[in-house]
């Protein structure tokens, strides 16, 4: 983002000025990945702090054809000269007024730090989940085949006439468009396949070879190599029970980004994120406006859509510990609650159902129980907005990072004297 060159820039010309700066930045230096490679910079080598800050909003414009970005205005200071009070304006609707607070300091998130040992904490993509037991989260199947095995409905029938074997092979392939709106796509899996299969269909073959001559001309190494074995994915993620799917962007008028299972013989493409092993539990957390919340603060964004991450979303996301299993078994009903209110319309695809104005009261307020015990989970006082709650879900992601530190900022109990 060649916004954050200005940041730098003006931050390093402040380390011989006692000037203040402020500029108006695309959002998404305050979300997802680039959050950790741009503010350690500014904190560590400028010295520099938040002094205020206005969170996302709409910047609009009355030229024709253009179209409204998504932009936060944040003020930069020399730590020596930082205002005791940092101002922060909120906006509950990105098109409509703000709100102001006041806070001791903020985050780079543009909320408050009250909640963390170290106001400098960013969320660092991770390999593994943070918390314990919890499943590992996949990206599905990349084909790398330039179309030649991918298929939509009528390409579909027309291949099969042509090489009526072929049908067994045919897998619904599924991405975040097929997830959401229902739509049809197809994919030829070919792995296992045996050689004399393969030399009975003429019509498989080309695709192969087509394959095979697509992947020759990439300058790529990896897809080079995978060139020797054209009938193989360069990630192949075939499972062999229901699974839970999450979609890889999705669109941030929704409250809830639509998640939910499929099924074998489906296969999920690159474009979801795919647990194996998850059950009702699984669901039921990772729907709920607590994991919502760490999505729109936390995680990244392509435009103004939320993307969800692997290394960033789901395996930093501190979830709750020490849960009952009674209180397990209640979130896992409330869970199939949300499940069977979306049973009630079943001509109605996801994207129907999550639309943030045609969303069914039942799926609403199944949602809104499920969400007021996942709540409960991580504290009894009740959460008063988003922010609030990725304020309390950032103090504990501090705690799984830097657990001694914040041992070490804890008040010792000193034992009192008897007499």
């Amino acid at each position: 983002d060649y916004v954050t060159a200005w940041f730098l820039t003006a931050t390093a010309y402040l380390r011989h000025s006692r000037a203040h700066i402020g500029f108006v930045a695309t959002s998404s230096i305050t979300q997802g990945e680039q959050v950790a490679q741009l503010w350690p910079v500014l904190f560590e080598r400028y010295g520099v702090e938040i002094g205020f800050a206005h969170r996302t909003f709409a910047w609009g414009s009355d030229a024709r054809g253009m179209a409204h970005v998504h932009v936060v205005i944040i003020g930069l200071t020399r730590r020596d000269q930082e205002p005791p009070v940092k101002r922060l304006f909120s906006y509950g609707d990105i098109h409509g007024d703000p709100t102001e607070s006041r806070h001791e300091a903020l985050t780079p998130y543009l909320f408050d730090a009250g909640a963390v040992v170290n106001r400098h904490l960013v969320v660092n993509e991770t390999s593994r989940p943070l918390s314990c037991d919890v499943p590992k989260l996949l990206s599905g199947s990349q084909v790398i085949d330039n179309g030649n095995y991918i298929f939509d409905a009528d390409q579909k029938r027309e291949f099969i006439r042509k090489e009526p074997q072929a049908k067994s092979l045919m897998h619904p392939f599924v991405g975040t468009d097929e997830f959401l709106y229902g739509l049809e796509r197809w994919l030829l899996a070919l792995d296992g396949v045996s050689p004399s299969e393969i030399r009975s269909m003429p019509a498989v073959k080309e695709r192969i070879a087509a394959v095979r001559q697509f992947r020759l001309k990439s300058t790529r190494t990896s897809t080079l190599k995978l060139a020797e074995t054209p009938t193989r994915f360069q990630v192949t993620v075939m499972p062999h029970g229901s699974f839970l799917v999450i979609p890889e962007v999705s669109s941030e008028r929704r409250d809830y980004v639509p998640i939910g299972w499929l099924a074998p013989p489906t296969i999920p493409s690159n474009l979801v994120r795919v647990l194996l092993d998850a059950d009702l539990w699984h669901f039921g957390i990772l729907t709920s406006a607590m994991h919502m919340s760490w999505l729109r603060q936390i995680g990244g964004r392509l435009e103004s859509r939320y993307r969800y991450s692997v290394g960033i979303v789901y395996n930093p996301f501190p979830w709750p510990e020490e849960v009952t299993d009674q209180k397990r078994a209640k979130i896992r009903s409330l869970a199939q609650a949300v499940l069977d209110a979306r049973l009630q319309f079943p001509n109605s695809t996801l994207a129907d159902l999550y639309d943030v104005d045609a969303m069914p009261p039942q799926l609403r307020k199944a949602h809104r129980t499920l969400d007021d015990a996942v709540d409960k989970l991580y504290r009894p006082v009740a959460f008063t907005s988003d922010r609030d709650r990725a304020e309390h879900l950032f103090g504990l992601y501090e705690k799984l990072v830097a657990p001694l530190v914040v041992a070490a900022s804890q008040p010792t109990r000193r034992p009192r004297r008897r007499i």
